[in-house]
């Protein structure tokens, strides 16, 4: 296969200028990352009282020890709701695909070290995409529960859409996805349905709680007096209620036998892809610096592609007839896969040869890699004669309907309908991942405001009034400003336009680490029925 040849200048001002912002991207979203770890950490002595382990350490002991785990959504309500700094981040649970006694499975645990692991607007939209990524990847789903419920700030925002979550449990069950939980603590009202709909439920004695209605709503309701213990303790559903099948003394046991089950469910991964491949040519430290920290400036994503690509093969499609979007065929840990890239706007050209190519890969079974940075489609009379919006229909067709697996990673701009072709959130890849000096948006913050005081000044002419410079600019420059501040990585991972924001050394592995999920996927035959396993 053809080599790519680097043209990419390590020494330059400009290459060390973008690497340097770069890194300060990455810093500023590990920071933050790491402040909800030592949020949690805040918590230890008040967890060690109760004889508890923090959420962060049920994980670690849940997942084989050197075990690969690609963290989903950390930031997800980044900003947003109650999260005044940051520390709230993660939408109240940490979620991520890892090893459980050998077999990759989804793995969701409350953060009830931060308010008590409570349900915010976008804990649920995490929620209800982690069920997706299960279901689509045919992953088993393992949840260390422990919850106050929903965040009663926000229950009109929680709990119609709530529902969908326990729908989508029954849905996996009937699919033939094993669904293991592990309650450590209060999974109460309708909380406790997330523990009812799993195929396996563990509860820990003296900590785990289930109940619809606790003891002070009980009284109030009913007059009743009752203990939570006598109500909903783990000793009663164990023994009595039988909502659960094992009991755990503590929640490292409860941990053990989560790990002791998935082991001998018989659910085996297919043969990993063979581990014979060449590593790309060139150093992965150099992506850091690939893509301009200036976005005025052209680059050729053929130099990201070197950097991810086994051996920096490349197989260029069509290139003499549009070089502006960028197709071929490369191989990721010898798993085959075609590439989508932009080297500038989307023309008519490319659209049409894009489509073309999409189809071509959906033909013979080849993954879709899409790396985001566009403007846009081509704009302009030259762009509508020649049927810009025919051929970027087709273009949109084609991503909408392949069927193979589409996994989109944003490394630069994505902005306006050009987001759409390349296969953004709403075109619903399988996974999408943003490097951290990502933007999306609908188009540029200047061209907005420009736009906006165009529009305004005309209407203000139209109506016969001479327009106010000072008043046009303010409109010009506030809607510049807000959509900058609304286009970031950080706020579009935070309203889940991706899966994580990732450190773009970490691209090729992320990569690997995903197309082998939608490869074992592709293969694994579920033993599906009708309406899940029930508890009886």
């Amino acid at each position: 296969m053809p080599v790519l040849e680097t043209s990419l200048d390590v020494n330059s001002d400009s290459f060390r200028e973008s690497r340097d912002a770069m890194l300060k991207a990455v810093e500023e979203f590990r920071a933050i990352e790491q402040g909800v770890v030592d949020a949690s950490e805040a918590k230890r002595a008040k967890f060690e009282k109760r004889g508890q382990l923090l959420p962060h350490e049920r994980v670690a002991r849940l997942l084989d020890p050197g075990s690969p785990f690609l963290s989903l959504m950390n930031l997800s309500g980044y900003g947003m709701h109650d999260d005044k700094d940051g520390t709230e981040a993660g939408g109240g649970s940490i979620a991520g695909i890892g090893y459980v006694a050998g077999v990759r499975c989804l793995v969701t645990a409350s953060n009830s070290a931060i308010k008590g692991g409570t349900i915010t607007p976008s804990g649920l939209h995490k929620t209800l995409r982690l069920q997706r990524i299960a279901l689509e990847n045919k992953l088993p789903v393992v949840s260390l529960v422990e919850s106050g419920g929903a965040n009663l700030n926000y229950a009109a925002e929680v709990f119609v859409e709530g529902a969908r979550t326990f729908a989508n449990q029954a849905r996996l069950s009937a699919a033939g996805i094993p669904q293991i939980t592990v309650v450590h603590g209060n999974a109460t009202a309708g909380g406790a349905y997330q523990p009812g709909l799993s195929d396996y439920v563990i509860v820990v004695r003296n900590r785990a709680k289930m109940f619809l209605a606790g003891p002070p709503l009980l009284k109030a309701a009913t007059g009743e007096i009752a203990t939570d213990e006598d109500l909903g303790g783990a000793e009663m559903h164990a023994g009595v209620a039988g909502t659960a099948e094992y009991l755990a003394d503590d929640d490292a046991d409860g941990i053990r036998q989560a790990r002791d089950l998935m082991g001998v469910l018989g659910w085996r991964d297919d043969a990993p892809a063979a581990d014979d491949w060449a590593p790309p040519r060139y150093d992965e430290e150099e992506l850091l610096g690939v893509v301009p920290s200036d976005a005025k400036k052209p680059y050729d994503v053929r130099e990201v592609i070197a950097r991810i690509a086994d051996d920096s093969n490349f197989v260029d499609f069509k290139n003499d007839w549009d070089a502006a979007t960028v197709c071929g065929w490369i191989a990721v840990e010898d798993q085959p896969v075609g590439v989508l890239g932009n080297n500038g706007p989307i023309t008519p050209r490319g659209a049409a040869k894009a489509a073309q190519f999409i189809q071509l890969c959906d033909q013979s079974n080849r993954p879709l890699l899409f790396l985001h940075n566009t403007t846009g489609f081509m704009v302009g009379t030259d762009a509508e004669h020649n049927g810009v919006i025919k051929h970027g229909s087709k273009m949109l067709q084609a991503v909408a309907n392949a069927r193979v697996p589409k996994i989109s990673i944003v490394i630069g701009g994505s902005y306006g309908a050009g987001n759409y072709a390349m296969c953004g959130r709403g075109l619903d890849p399988r996974f999408i991942f943003a490097w951290p000096n990502s933007r999306v948006a609908v188009m540029g913050g200047q061209q907005a405001g420009m736009v906006l005081r165009i529009v305004a000044e005309a209407k203000q002419r139209a109506n016969g009034i001479e327009p106010d410079e000072n008043v046009l600019e303010m409109l010009q420059q506030s809607t510049a400003q807000k959509l900058d501040a609304q286009s970031t990585a950080l706020y579009g991972t935070a309203h889940l336009w991706d899966d994580g924001i990732i450190d773009p050394r970490d691209t090729r592995r992320v990569l690997a680490y995903v197309l082998d999920i939608c490869r074992q996927a592709e293969h694994r035959k579920l033993n599906a029925n009708t309406f899940g396993v029930a508890r009886l």
